[in-house]
């Protein structure tokens, strides 16, 4: 990973930028707020490690919310000495994605970066695949399979799937896919809805053991095992 360090202690920033370098990592080190700022706006990094106190009349939670100002989400971990509950709550709620405080463990604070670049790169690959038990539809090719059986949908009946599939586990309302499957921002005041999803629970539904799809009364429904 590429990593920009951004921190005033000397030896705390030797300490953390040797380990990690140990580890096979690129760091980028900055020992004050504004060189600390003046890289992370510039330049690309795999993850932030970025005091909360800093020198240079530019505070870490500044740099923070200027990141996410810019719609800038490379993953921060707030490293600080700063270790009172509101002041945690204060740096995630900035933007910060990890709260370490001082002293630390180098083992830990490594783990957590690398779950955050992981976490992160896994959200920036875009999702092509949805699964539910049995059921998967793959959202490149269209295709859709139960129990390995091919399941032929028409668009329409497709997208109401996927929406299903999005929401998995989650009571859907008729508002919800009127919006989100017909593009309606209004109630048409048809059966357009049960004729789909009726449609639709022939083909992935009757011929197998188990509903997928189910109605839940008064609200709306819901696609589950």
């Amino acid at each position: 990973m590429r990593v920009l360090l951004v921190e005033d202690d000397q030896t705390v920033r030797n300490f953390v930028a040797k380990g990690l370098a140990e580890a096979g990592h690129l760091v980028e080190q900055a020992e004050d707020g504004k060189n600390g700022l003046s890289l992370a706006t510039s330049e690309k990094f795999d993850v932030i490690i970025l005091d909360r106190m800093l020198p240079g009349g530019v505070e870490g939670l500044h740099i923070l919310q200027t990141l996410r100002n810019q719609n800038n989400t490379t993953p921060v971990l707030l490293l600080s000495a700063l270790a009172d509950v509101d002041e945690k709550v204060a740096g995630l709620k900035a933007g910060g994605d990890d709260y370490v405080t001082k002293p630390f463990s180098f083992s830990e604070l490594q783990a957590r970066l690398e779950a955050l670049v992981r976490r992160n790169r896994n959200e920036a690959q875009p999702q092509t695949r949805l699964t539910i038990g049995d059921l998967e539809i793959d959202l490149l090719s269209r295709n859709v399979k139960r129990a390995d059986q091919k399941i032929e949908l028409q668009p329409r009946e497709f997208r109401l799937l996927e929406f299903l599939m999005r929401h998995a586990g989650q009571v859907v309302t008729r508002t919800m896919l009127l919006e989100g499957v017909w593009d309606y921002h209004f109630d048409p005041q048809t059966n357009v809805i049960d004729v789909h999803i009726s449609r639709l629970r022939q083909k992935i539904d009757r011929p197998f053991h188990h509903p997928l799809v189910h109605t839940i009364r008064n609200a709306g429904y819901m696609l589950q095992e």
